[in-house]
């Protein structure tokens, strides 16, 4: 699978896309929201993560008028859980850009599973 970002500031124009609710809806893709995650798994913890996806994704919803029922702390938490695990096979000394492209390389097709989403409460 060919990168999908070449720069760390393409990593950051989606996390600010996503920050600023700037990015239309229909362009905020899975990728996205995996790209956003590891951003934010990159700079802080695993509950520092989910409270920012879970305050921005909530912001992003209203912003774009799309009801908040479809937000859910399970599956969050399972993607937060999925995405750490990749971060930390990594290479302790990658850069994001690097880290980032490994996320999507194997999550972008990932399945969630029931199991993944009993992994927090």
């Amino acid at each position: 699978m060919p990168e999908h970002y070449h720069t760390d500031n393409e990593v950051v124009a989606v996390v600010n896309g996503f920050e600023n609710c700037t990015t239309p809806k229909d362009q905020f893709t899975h990728q996205s929201h995996l790209t956003v995650a590891t951003y934010y798994l990159c700079n802080s913890t695993a509950d520092e993560t989910f409270a920012k996806m879970r305050s921005g994704l909530l912001r992003f919803l209203n912003h774009h008028g799309v009801d908040p029922a479809k937000y859910n702390d399970q599956l969050t938490w399972a993607w937060i859980e999925r995405v750490q695990s990749v971060i930390e096979q990594m290479d302790g000394e990658a850069s994001l850009v690097t880290i980032t492209n490994a996320v999507l390389q194997r999550l972008s097709s990932y399945q969630l599973t029931p199991e993944d989403l009993n992994i927090k409460t």
